[in-house]
């Protein structure tokens, strides 16, 4: 137990939860914790009482020596908390992130203080890389989000929990705050996300669904390329896919993932004979050049829909919609003439 001359057992009316003030470059910020708490974990009771930082991020300032309770410094995440005591903890301010800030628009769906939800234009690179040095969806957040980011592990930057190709437009939640952030990761790697798409494939599907199960990896020949492996290599892949609409050669899928590979509905589509209109690296198009040469459409016919998702911390169920891009719409009313 956190007991003795250091430990302040306060009544509920004379303190809010926590209180921020700055203090050379470091928020010290009170924290108060309630009766309830009493028995819990410093670190849980901490998560609780501040529920714009992660657990982990507050293990790690605990483990700084930046929480104090009187005098005393406490380094320890497992200790037990009594419940009423009031600490002090020292969170250094952000630092700047290695990229900058430009001001590009972006089409917000949604926003609140942990979170925000983009639809992404094609064409957009998410995240700076080789070749694309900026210009990028977190160069945009960066500016958008200007003195919003509380840090994601100690850096003002945005939380990038998923991502669509350059190529692909549609749908993306981008998180604000570190506990946001960690809350968004694990609902990804439980596969807890809905996340549809809208595709238009080359060839009409001889039934009218299907699941594509299928381990995806680099491929060994092209770095820049995603292959299917065997099922003990890569990592597990699932794509349900749904028949929408025929034409004459090509149809409209709807496809829900179960998980979120780099490239996976385009390659799992592939691999049932399916590509997607205007992926010029694993579709070939066929019968549906001409139409794709007279309007100029040079990507991917993929838009990503839809996105639901619980909100890591108020706990709603949130779910957006985007409509397809005008660019698919013009290929779409070609299709049905």
């Amino acid at each position: 137990m956190i007991a003795g001359e250091h430990a302040s057992i306060l009544k509920q009316r004379e303190f809010t939860p926590y209180r921020t003030s700055n203090d050379r470059g470091s928020n010290i910020i009170e924290v108060a914790l309630g009766a309830e708490h009493a028995g819990w974990r410093l670190d849980r009771a901490l998560a609780d009482a501040l529920p714009t930082l992660s657990r982990e991020r507050l293990k790690a300032l605990v483990r700084s020596g930046a929480l104090t309770l009187g005098e005393a410094s406490l380094r320890d995440p497992a200790l037990k908390v009594r419940g009423g005591e009031q600490f002090r903890l020292a969170v250094p301010e952000p630092a700047a992130a290695h990229n900058e800030p430009q001001d590009i628009p972006l089409a917000i769906v949604h926003e609140d203080e942990h979170l925000l939800v983009v639809d992404k234009p094609a064409r957009l690179v998410v995240h700076p890389a080789a070749g694309n040095p900026d210009g990028t969806l977190v160069n945009a957040l960066l500016h958008h989000c200007a003195g919003q980011l509380s840090g994601i592990g100690g850096v003002a930057r945005p939380g990038i929990v998923h991502r669509i190709d350059k190529d692909t437009s549609g749908l993306l939640v981008v998180a604000k705050t570190d506990v946001a952030h960690e809350g968004l990761a694990r609902q990804f790697a439980a596969h807890s996300i809905d996340r549809r798409y809208v595709a238009l494939v080359n060839g009409v599907p001889r039934v009218g669904e299907g699941r594509i199960e299928a381990n995806l990896a680099r491929s060994a020949t092209d770095r820049k390329k995603i292959a299917i492996v065997a099922a003990d290599r890569g990592k597990r892949a699932v794509t349900h896919w749904k028949l929408v609409e025929r034409f004459r050669d090509a149809a409209e899928v709807e496809c829900r993932l179960e998980t979120g590979r780099t490239h996976q509905v385009r390659v799992h589509m592939a691999s049932i004979g399916h590509p997607l209109l205007g992926d010029q690296v694993y579709g070939r198009n066929k019968g549906n050049r001409a139409i794709l040469a007279e309007l100029g459409f040079q990507r991917q016919a993929l838009h990503a829909a839809g996105l639901g998702f619980t909100h890591p911390v108020t706990k709603h169920r949130l779910s957006f919609e985007s409509p397809i891009p005008v660019d698919m719409q013009e290929l779409f009313t070609a299709l049905r003439v």
